[in-house]
């Protein structure tokens, strides 16, 4: 067993040298709680403060909306970038970072009195949340994890979720205690509170630097399916790369265009404010739940029939919305969506490490990242544009159906790789 190394925070190597347990299970514990941290930029917590921001500063809501947009189009740029930097020095630092900019970015919101000025600002939050933070959470896990992988991705992914139920909840008590400044100078608060203390502590870049043996491959895959260790040029000439390329870039329009509008498609469809906020809840939750159930799933099963299996529940959950006409059908629709939500966002983590290995997973899903949210930008911006044009959200649902169905066979062709080794 090597010695611990000069690299790990000296809280570590104490809790280390005394822990009976795997040490992952306390980069597990830091990571949820940096993900759940990272949900102070979420969009479900900016929708709390437009109106009274919109009624305060005169703003138009699309304002709102575009300053989303352009902070996923800053990270596509940057996360390459991330990528390689996570690779070179670890997630300790980069996820410290994060929090640090989205904190001091939140904080600082609640001075602003130009348009400009909340665009400097919450865009360059936006951009930590959809670029360093996802690489750098999913980073250190990959790392850690191989055999109990799903399991540790499911996990993390349900705090991330349990972020999204809390923050804007707290969000709007603030608010309707102090106002909106309050507000956001709560938000940057809880995020520094939460998210920085535990990485900056316990966070090791890897089990080499603690003097301990890293985690194991299941037993029962690795005689067939021995562990990659792909460059990120390697990657990049196999089929399998551009295959979760293409599906990611497939589903995420479908994920940001109907998770933006689907309450307002039921109003439209005649179902009562009180049923479509309860259905929105309903499609949280069943997420949550799908992403747990992932992560007991057998390892040995081919992951991409599950991201096939994710896509198809999208694309009927998407069809069983064009016809809506009660809340059974509401919540059936929703619920179907949502699972397949749940359980594709906890998949594609790790499908990257299992196809690729952990030795260049910043740099190739770092590319991967910057195709992601750049499609992912684009579903709002369709949905809303054939809204305006046909005066209903039936054709995007057609179209988000449509993308979806096509990626379960996108999914089905993306075999793994024949392994590379260092």
């Amino acid at each position: 067993m090597s010695i611990a190394s000069t690299h790990a925070p000296p809280l570590a190597r104490l809790l280390a040298s005394r822990l009976s347990f795997y040490y992952g299970w306390v980069i597990l514990a830091c990571v949820c709680l940096c993900g759940f941290a990272r949900q102070g930029a979420a969009v479900a917590v900016l929708s709390i403060f437009v109106e009274p921001m919109r009624r305060d500063l005169g703003w138009s809501s699309t304002a709102f909306g575009a300053a989303v947009s352009i902070g996923g189009l800053l990270a596509a740029l940057v996360s390459p970038w991330i990528g390689r930097l996570l690779d070179r020095h670890g997630a300790r630092l980069l996820l410290c970072a994060a929090v640090i900019g989205m904190s001091c970015a939140t904080l600082s919101i609640s001075l602003v009195a130009t348009l400009p000025a909340f665009y400097v600002l919450f865009c360059f939050a936006r951009m930590i949340w959809a670029g360093p933070f996802d690489l750098g959470l999913y980073g250190a896990l990959n790392t850690w994890f191989v055999r109990n992988r799903a399991r540790a991705a499911s996990i993390a992914t349900v705090m991330q979720l349990a972020g999204l139920v809390v923050f804007p909840l707290v969000a709007h008590l603030a608010i309707a205690g102090s106002g909106w400044r309050t507000g956001w100078v709560v938000i940057g608060l809880c995020v520094l509170g939460v998210g920085f203390l535990p990485v900056w502590l316990l966070l090791v870049r890897r089990p080499a630097d603690l003097g301990i043996a890293p985690e194991p491959e299941d037993r029962s895959r690795a005689a067939t399916e021995p562990e990659s260790h792909f460059s990120r040029a390697q990657a990049l000439s196999t089929p399998a790369f551009w295959l979760l390329a293409l599906y990611t870039v497939l589903l995420f329009p479908c994920q940001a265009g109907v998770s933006l509008y689907q309450a307002s498609h039921m109003l439209e469809r005649g179902i009562e404010p009180a049923t479509a906020a309860a259905v929105v809840s309903t499609f949280s939750l069943v997420s949550a739940a799908a992403s747990l159930g992932v992560g007991t799933l057998p390892r040995h099963w081919p992951i991409r029939y599950m991201l096939a299996a994710c896509a198809a529940s999208m694309c009927i959950g998407t069809i069983g919305m064009l016809s809506i006409d009660s809340s059974a059908s509401a919540y059936a629709s929703s619920a179907l969506f949502g699972f397949g939500i749940g359980g594709m966002l906890t998949l594609l983590p790790i499908v990257w490490a299992d196809y690729f290995g952990r030795t260049s997973y910043g740099a190739i899903r770092g590319v991967a990242l910057s195709m992601q949210v750049l499609a992912q930008a684009c579903g709002p911006l369709a949905a809303g544009a054939l809204r305006d044009a046909y005066g209903d959200y039936t054709r995007s649902l057609m179209l988000f159906a449509a993308l979806s169905g096509l990626a379960v066979l996108v999914a089905l062709a993306a075999a793994r790789p024949t392994p590379a080794r260092a």
